[in-house]
């Protein structure tokens, strides 16, 4: 995977998809929090604000009574992929939406994982992160996965 945050071209946005992260995340990364037209959006862009240390982003798209003064940016992790697992609701029309992911990364320790189920809510017509639980199961028949 090729990607540069501040290039003008890559292969591959930061959260996985095949678009470049200028036509991607980066729009959402600029034009403020939540404009994902979906929760999943969101959440990708979010990721990829993780990736780059995007901090502002970050509490700019998380829900006020839930978000934390500042982000605590773990040393030496290096994310290195995006998985999503299940989207339930967060279109659209919709006002409430979770996303299932899994997000890999390595540290000196050697590679490692994250799998969350993330709460989203639109709130003044953006989507914002309300919080998240750890992942319980994926799905054994693999129904509503997207690899990407």
């Amino acid at each position: 995977m090729t990607t540069q945050a501040n290039s003008a071209t890559t292969e591959l946005c930061l959260c996985g998809r095949s678009l470049g992260f200028e036509t991607c995340c980066q729009p959402i990364h600029r034009s403020g929090a939540g404009l994902g037209i979906t929760a999943e959006a969101l959440m990708r862009a979010r990721y990829s604000a993780y990736v780059i240390g995007n901090e502002q982003f970050l509490i700019d798209s998380w829900h006020p009574d839930t978000r934390p003064a500042a982000i605590d940016f773990t040393p030496g992790i290096r994310w290195t992929g995006l998985t999503v697992i299940d989207t339930v609701d967060g279109g659209g029309l919709d006002s409430e939406g979770t996303v299932e992911f899994v997000a890999q990364f390595a540290t000196a320790d050697g590679p490692n994982q994250l799998h969350e189920v993330s709460s989203f809510v639109r709130q003044g017509g953006n989507w914002v992160y309300v919080d998240g639980k750890n992942g319980s199961s994926v799905k054994p028949d693999n129904q509503n996965r997207k690899v990407l």
